[in-house]
Parts: structure tokens; C-alpha cells; sequence
């Protein structure tokens, strides 16, 4: 067995997950991202690994890159081949010691390989069994392999995404992939509830598709209450404007208005108050009416301000307003800082990196500081 540090080696990890044990048998990001949940709060999770590696996981032969250490953080590690007779039976006995095992490989591969729900929970009725597939552990897709954009496609994300005039747009990071790791960990923390109750674990099941459309929300029950299917929109808000982005003197910004009081204050801080009273745009629906000629005054203005001075200034006047920041400039920013987004970790072989914070906070709770990947 390979581990990160004498704190996870000796077992004396704290926080409020430290009596949970989790195996983890899981590639590539969604199911890495659910376990993460669980090895940065404290849990002893100790991640599976093939002798040989897995030919269609890149992160698992590439164990420096960046992508590697962000997922896999805070863990130890076992090498074991379960198709042989020895390494199966060293991972029932850890099952029989897990409170939750995460895997995320197609349904006829764990079936294949022994290592389904009914046989684990068999050795440990108190198990909390976690899948992510693609398409979900049954139906006409269930086999498929599934693929973030793929998800992001057949969800409905890509058909609200882009120009109104262009092609369907991908989200600039892994949303299906990320997400269905953070709803299972939502179903793992909610059936690990549940055995308090009853004393016994059960199949917890999610998946990249199932995550997609969750994560589309109003634009999924837009059509499933009025048959309304939404089109893409750009950067503009389907139900209000101006709420996008907006040309400055020396780049990009975003600015929200929600409300009428809002929208005679942005005109304030722009200099027009006539803008706000002109009769095409003084309430929400005539400005969503009007939303071309809308947006083309209010860019006419917003250009004579630099960015800085433009978002300070509407703040201050109570419009939501922010910078469109490059990644440099998104851990470059003071509140970014404060919030602490960009742990500090030290490596065995890379020595001292950072990676991505939690984004939740628990005051009380001490957080320890964040273990490297296993070497």
C-alpha cells in the first residue's frame, strides 16, 4: 500500500468525515470527484489501482499532472489486479471494513469482475454502495461509455448555449462530469443518514445524463410545463435584460439588472437618466421586448467607462457587476484570496503545489492541511 503522509499512514486524519472509510475504485473525473468530497473533510479513502493502469483513463498513467493531484488528493492507495483470485480477496476484505464504496466503470464491467452491489452488500450489509455511469445501471444506453460533452449534448446544455445565429456551444469545463460526482456524494452523505436509522447501507445511483438535465433547472422546466423549448441566447439572460455582458473602455463585464430600481440606477451611474425613463424600457417587460435596442444604448455608454471604475461604481449604487476574469486573474482577486480558493499543498515529488479549495466552509471545523496524492 502507497500513501501521502504519517497523519493518513498512522489513521490519525481529523474532521467530520474522519470515521468513514471509503474504497475507491474509480477513473477519470466524476467519480474522482465524488470521493473527493470525502478525503478532503477526513475520511480514510483508499483508492484502488490496477497493476497495469487503465488504458482508457489517461490521469492514472500521468500521476504529476495537475488533474491528478487536484482529484486525487488526500488518499492512499492500493495496487491490486481483481481479476485474480488474490487481489478479489484482499479487496473483500476491505469492503468488509468500508463504510461507502464509489465506483464508476460501465454496469457489465463490475458484474464481470464480481464486484456488484449484491455481492459487496452480501459482505457488508452496512455498505454504501455508490455508481456513476453515463447514461444510468439500466435501459437501451446503459453499456454505452459515457463522455462529459456527450452528456453536455443530449442534456439540453448545448442547445442553450452559444450565439442565438451560431452552432451548439460546449461549457468551457466538465459540468456533467463535475456534477454527477456531486450529486453522488450528496446521495452518499444522505443514505449514510439513512443507515443511521436503520443499520443498513443501500445502492446509491446517479449518473452523467441524469445530472445534465438536473443541472438545467428553469430551462428543463420551461419545456416540461409550457412545451416552451428554449433556444440559445448568447450571453443575454432569457428572461431579463440588460443582464450580460457589456463592452467597457478596456474590455468585457459582466452586469446584472433584475429589477426596475435597478435599471434607473445603472442609468444613473452611466450618465442618462432619460435612458431610464424612456418608455420602451422603464419596466422589465417592455426592456425584454426592446432587448436589442436596450442592450445597444446601454453599450453605447458602458464604453466610455474602464472596467474597474464601471464595476466599482455600480456596486456602490446597488447593480450587480463583476469582472470576466482569465484564470491568472481569477486567483489574483482580493475576495478570492480571502475566501482561501487556492490550497496550499505539499508533494512528495512536486513538493510545494496548490490546488482548488472546497468551496464550503464550516466554521468550527478545523481543516487540515490538504495531503498529496500517493507516489
Amino acid at each position: 500500500m502507497s500513501d501521502s503522509g504519517d497523519d493518513i499512514r498512522s489513521g490519525l486524519r481529523s474532521g467530520p468525515l474522519s470515521h468513514l472509510r471509503v474504497i475507491d475504485l474509480t477513473r477519470v473525473r466524476a467519480g474522482p470527484t465524488a470521493v473527493r468530497h470525502f478525503a478532503d473533510w477526513g475520511a480514510d479513502v483508499i483508492r484502488c489501482e490496477s497493476p497495469e493502469g487503465l488504458p482508457d483513463d489517461p490521469l492514472s498513467t500521468v500521476r504529476d499532472n495537475f488533474d491528478f493531484q487536484n482529484l486525487h488528493r488526500n488518499k492512499r492507495s492500493i495496487t491490486l489486479n481483481l481479476r485474480e483470485a488474490d487481489g478479489l480477496g484482499v479487496f473483500y476484505d476491505l469492503i468488509k471494513t468500508a463504510d461507502v464504496f464509489i465506483e464508476n466503470a460501465r454496469p457489465d464491467v463490475k458484474n464481470r469482475l464480481k464486484i456488484d452491489y449484491e455481492t459487496l452488500s452480501a459482505l457488508n450489509p452496512r455498505l454504501v454502495y455508490a455508481s456513476i455511469s453515463g447514461f444510468g445501471q439500466s435501459g437501451p444506453y446503459a453499456n454505452r461509455a459515457g463522455y462529459d460533452q456527450v452528456a453536455q449534448g443530449m442534456g439540453g446544455f448545448m442547445s442553450v448555449t452559444g450565439e442565438p445565429d451560431g452552432t451548439p456551444m460546449r461549457a468551457g469545463t466538465a459540468i456533467a462530469d463535475l456534477c454527477s460526482g456531486y450529486f453522488a456524494a450528496m446521495g452518499i452523505m444522505t443514505a449514510l443518514l439513512a443507515r443511521d436509522k436503520t443499520g443498513k447501507g443501500q445502492y446509491v445511483c446517479t449518473s452523467l445524463l441524469q445530472a445534465q438535465i438536473a443541472m438545467m433547472d428553469f430551462q428543463a422546466s420551461r419545456y416540461l410545463v409550457t412545451g416552451d423549448a428554449p433556444e440559445r441566447a448568447g450571453n443575454d439572460h432569457p428572461y431579463l435584460t440588460p443582464m450580460g455582458v457589456y463592452e467597457t473602455l478596456d474590455g468585457h463585464i459582466n452586469i446584472a439588472v433584475a429589477t426596475d430600481a435597478q435599471w434607473r440606477a445603472l442609468c444613473g451611474v452611466l450618465g442618462d437618466n432619460d435612458l431610464g425613463r424612456d418608455p420602451r424600457f422603464e419596466a422589465i417587460m417592455g426592456r425584454i421586448e426592446n432587448r436589442d435596442a436596450c442592450k445597444a444604448a446601454v453599450m453605447s455608454l458602458t464604453r466610455r467607462f474602464s472596467s474597474v471604475t464601471l464595476i466599482d461604481r455600480l456596486n456602490e449604487a446597488g447593480v450587480p457587476a463583476g469582472h470576466i476574469y482569465d484564470m491568472k486573474g481569477v486567483f489574483e482577486d482580493p475576495q478570492v484570496k480571502h475566501l482561501g480558493m487556492a490550497a496550499d499543498v505539499a508533494h512528495k515529488e512536486l513538493g510545494d503545489i496548490k490546488l482548488v479549495s472546497q468551496p464550503i466552509e464550516m466554521p468550527g471545523e478545523v481543516q487540515e492541511p490538504y495531503q498529496g496524492t500517493p507516489a
